[in-house]
């Protein structure tokens, strides 16, 4: 591996781990609750995540340039939530303005077992190639659409192989109550846990997270979870405690009770 491509990683995932603050959500349905004023919502969050994932659109419009965190770029789009399918993306950024930006990473999606699979994996090739060229890490987003009923470990093992066999350096995907082992075991690159949808307890996140962790993963990309939270400084500090000091979940329930105390907001 060329020393850009690990530079790139490393700031990214520093010592192999990492905690992603995604607020891409935008791309495909619009105003999120919570992401009103993107720049606003992370900057208290900002000591606690390794990097942020987000559009070149809210990148320029709404994060502070020295804010010091380095950038995935979502460079896959082109759909909509009233639209036909979620999975007919396409390439909506080149790579030139990936250089440009300054981003670390790329992140794309995939949709596995769609009617647009072949489209969405020749995006990733297509994406893969021209990143290498320049030393830039590219992340596979292990997507579902809206059915949810395909995260289960076969299918999510399928997923994170393939997006890795056609170059993705990274995988993100979701977490699953049986077998999430198998998932991680099955892909030689590393794999990155997604939120979801919003969970409906403070501790049930912390829960999947660091069974998610224990099984083999090497990180989060969690936003609705700690952004929608009442208390989203809390569960960042406890989010990233699980992924780069392998506290407990018992340690991670305390931290946030602490800090939901100390720090209400």
């Amino acid at each position: 591996m060329d020393w850009g491509m690990k530079n790139r990683l490393n700031q990214v995932m520093p010592g192999g781990r990492c905690f992603l603050m995604p607020i891409d959500h935008g791309y495909f349905q619009g105003p999120t609750t919570g992401l009103e004023k993107p720049g606003e919502t992370i900057k208290p969050l900002l000591p606690y995540v390794d990097a942020i994932f987000c559009t070149r659109g809210v990148l320029r419009a709404a994060i502070d340039p020295g804010a010091g965190k380095p950038i995935v770029l979502r460079v896959s789009g082109g759909t909509s939530m009233v639209g036909h399918d979620l999975a007919d993306e396409e390439l909506t950024t080149s790579v030139e303005e990936i250089i440009r930006l300054n981003a670390s990473a790329a992140g794309i999606s995939v949709f596995i077992g769609s009617e647009y699979e072949k489209q969405t994996l020749g995006n990733l090739s297509q994406l893969v190639n021209k990143c290498e060229r320049y030393g830039i890490p590219v992340m596979a987003v292990t997507a579902v659409g809206k059915e949810l009923e395909k995260r289960e470990a076969r299918y999510l093992a399928l997923c994170c192989r393939i997006a890795a066999e056609l170059g993705a350096r990274v995988v993100k995907t979701y977490w699953c109550a049986k077998d999430f082992e198998k998932v991680v075991r099955g892909c030689p690159v590393p794999v990155i846990i997604a939120g979801g949808p919003k969970c409906e307890t403070d501790f049930e996140v912390l829960e999947f997270i660091h069974d998610g962790m224990q099984k083999g993963a090497v990180g989060i990309n969690l936003g609705r979870n700690v952004w929608q939270n009442p208390n989203p400084v809390a569960m960042a500090k406890a989010l990233r405690a699980i992924v780069h000091k392998n506290v407990s979940l018992k340690e991670a329930k305390e931290i946030f009770q602490e800090t939901k105390e100390t720090c209400p907001v």
